[in-house]
């Protein structure tokens, strides 16, 4: 999508404005399926750089991922917390993942979570 959503566009800045995580959202993205909850940048941020600074190998990257600077400009990036990208019959990561996904990107969406049952 060239010209981002602006429907989209507004669901975001409402989450940012909000600071809630409860916005369950899914969308295309290139092809994959990413469902899952939208998170403000700040509260996303802060839980990859918690991920970062608990990790052996990664923590010198925590610091990439201090609270973003507050514009005024409307968002350009999605921020999924507790995601899954959908491939055949599995989500993946299994316990959800954080993801970024720049508005502009997106091909489809639609409100709420997806998951796979066995039924």
């Amino acid at each position: 999508m060239s010209k981002p959503d602006e429907l989209l566009v507004d669901i975001a800045a409402q989450v940012e404005s909000g600071q809630s995580n409860q916005m369950s959202l899914t969308v295309i993205v290139a092809g994959a399926v990413i469902t899952g909850r939208l998170a403000p940048e700040a509260m996303w941020r802060q839980r990859v750089r918690e991920v970062l600074t608990d990790s052996a190998s990664l923590g010198e990257f925590a610091g990439v991922f201090q609270a973003p600077r507050h514009t005024k400009e409307p968002p350009k990036h999605l921020h999924f917390h507790v995601a899954r990208i959908l491939q055949g019959t599995v989500g993946i990561p299994e316990t959800g993942g954080m993801y970024r996904v720049a508005i502009t990107d997106v091909s489809a969406w639609t409100m709420g979570a997806f998951s796979y049952s066995d039924a």
